[in-house]
């Protein structure tokens, strides 16, 4: 995980604290973890942490609102981009997961600590996530229109799609033999597989 994850945060301490804060919340859970533990991590007092953040709940919500948009972008970007279909969702998905599994500690974080977020901040969360789910649910409703996919349902398909990708953040680490941009081929190989394209190797 590289401190370059934020890097419209200002100053470099509130980064120091949001990288702090996601080793520990991956590490011992939200719950567990103290705005003691996240402040000495980040080699600061406890009240230094308030200078930047009111809360440690404000801490989880920022990680996880930008984890998300970056991944909005992510999907959007490439899901609009030139191509065929199936050259949008090969691209999408190498790029997803490649994500899920060199930034593993952070995106274990924004998937897994949801319930923790108070309801207004994970209205906003969710709310990013189903405008993540449509931009893929449309690059796949593309693809059936052009006869290059072929599901049973697009919606489902979409879920299950960003799934695979989620997943990889719950197991990958750094002693995995394969890189995160060999394990992105892979999965979209797997992927362009189970949306019905049979053009693919």
């Amino acid at each position: 995980m590289t401190m370059s994850l934020w890097p419209d945060v200002k100053p470099e301490a509130a980064r120091r604290l949001m990288h702090a804060a996601v080793q520990s919340f991956a590490a011992v859970g939200f719950h567990a973890t103290t705005t003691r533990d996240i402040a000495t991590a980040a080699g600061m007092s406890p009240a230094a942490l308030y200078v930047h953040f009111p809360s440690k709940t404000a801490l989880l919500f920022e990680i996880s609102r930008s984890g998300h948009e970056q991944t909005l972008a992510l999907v959007q970007d490439l899901a609009t981009g030139d191509g065929t279909p199936t050259d949008k969702m090969r691209a999408l998905v190498e790029s997803f997961v490649a994500w899920h599994a060199r930034e593993h500690t952070v995106a274990r974080v924004v998937q897994y600590e949801l319930d923790a977020l108070p309801e207004s901040e994970y209205l906003v969360v969710t709310g990013l996530r189903r405008r993540i789910e449509q931009a893929v649910r449309t690059l796949i409703a593309e693809g059936v229109r052009t006869g290059e996919f072929q599901v049973p349902d697009e919606k489902t398909a979409a879920r299950a799609v960003l799934s695979l990708g989620i997943d990889v953040a719950r197991w990958y680490t750094e002693r995995a033999r394969k890189t995160p941009r060999a394990l992105g081929r892979e999965y979209a190989t797997l992927v362009l597989r189970m949306l019905g394209n049979s053009t693919i190797d």
